[in-house]
């Protein structure tokens, strides 16, 4: 079996991998708590959940749908936060559809350590936009991500497509 390994992911993840959840806020509750939407990446503010950049992105436009309470498992979720979590999902696909015409998007859950969940103590949904031919010799043989895009670029064209589709009655 081939393993890939993603050391650039540890500093990211450090900060939660030593302790439990209730000895303080998740990276994610740190942020939305610092109200610096732009420089923390963070899109749009719903009333159950909200919507992050992925600072380390499998993909350019790779975001993050994250509820407000800190919660590991998805039946933890109220049934408010669930229905909010799936229409955000459709959200989140129709601004990267305007801002950046992807050819396909990923949308899925890491629950639990053992499955992937780099932050495992608060729940996060990863929607991921694809394009044919997005991966390429670089992350199979270099164990680099090449994105075409740097961060603050990508943020401010998913930040006009919020704009352009959230009417005041939707936050």
């Amino acid at each position: 079996m081939d393993r890939m390994w993603s050391p650039w992911r540890s500093e990211y993840v450090s900060e939660a991998a030593g302790r439990t959840p209730s000895d303080e806020a998740s990276i994610f509750t740190t942020l939305l708590n610092e109200n610096e939407d732009a420089e923390n990446l963070i899109l749009w503010r719903g009333e159950e959940v909200f919507v992050i950049m992925n600072l380390y992105p499998y993909n350019n436009g790779h975001l993050l749908i994250v509820p407000y309470r800190e919660v590991e498992a998805y039946t933890a979720l109220t049934v408010a936060e669930q229905r909010a979590v799936a229409a955000t999902i459709d959200r989140c696909i129709e601004w990267l559809h305007a801002a950046l015409a992807p050819e396909g998007v990923n949308v899925g859950m890491n629950l639990g350590r053992a499955a992937g969940a780099g932050i495992p103590e608060h729940l996060h949904v990863h929607v991921v936009p694809r394009w044919d031919g997005d991966t390429n010799f670089m992350s199979t043989t270099a164990e680099t991500r090449v994105l075409p895009e740097d961060l603050s670029t990508t943020y401010d064209r998913l930040r006009a497509a919020v704009e352009d589709s959230v009417s005041p009655d939707d936050s």
